[in-house]
């Protein structure tokens, strides 16, 4: 498995913006896709973004679209989520996957390994 661990998460007010990092302790050239999903309060984990290892291609929920960006950092081994005019439906705990193999990338069984999550909350 490929260790990862989020950071970033805090309390925010609605409009505001957060940034996610999710470092990888091991080199990422097993890794297929890398993905946000998040998990609020009294409900599943629910897919928010992804990106393709090898070519960077980016996919995301209809829900974050035009706010959420994905990004990475190669050299530094580092996965982002840079998250724009929040609501309170965003409120939630974020967590960072690795895939290793190939399926449906939007999917949370495709990814092997996960962190322990950043909680963000937003705030009225």
């Amino acid at each position: 498995q490929v260790q990862l661990a989020e950071s970033g998460g805090e309390l925010v007010q609605a409009g505001g913006s957060l940034r996610l990092s999710c470092a990888t302790s091991k080199r990422t050239f097993s890794i297929t896709y890398m993905g946000w999903f998040r998990q609020a309060p009294g409900k599943g984990r629910e897919f928010v973004a992804t990106m393709s290892w090898s070519d960077a291609v980016t996919t995301y929920a209809d829900s974050v679209k035009g706010r959420f960006t994905i990004s990475r950092d190669i050299a530094k081994n580092t996965v982002f989520l840079q998250m724009n005019n929040l609501t309170t439906e965003d409120t939630a705990v974020y967590y960072c996957a690795a895939a290793r193999g190939y399926g449906s990338r939007t999917r949370a069984t495709t990814y092997d390994s996960w962190g322990q999550g950043t909680r963000v909350t937003v705030g009225s």
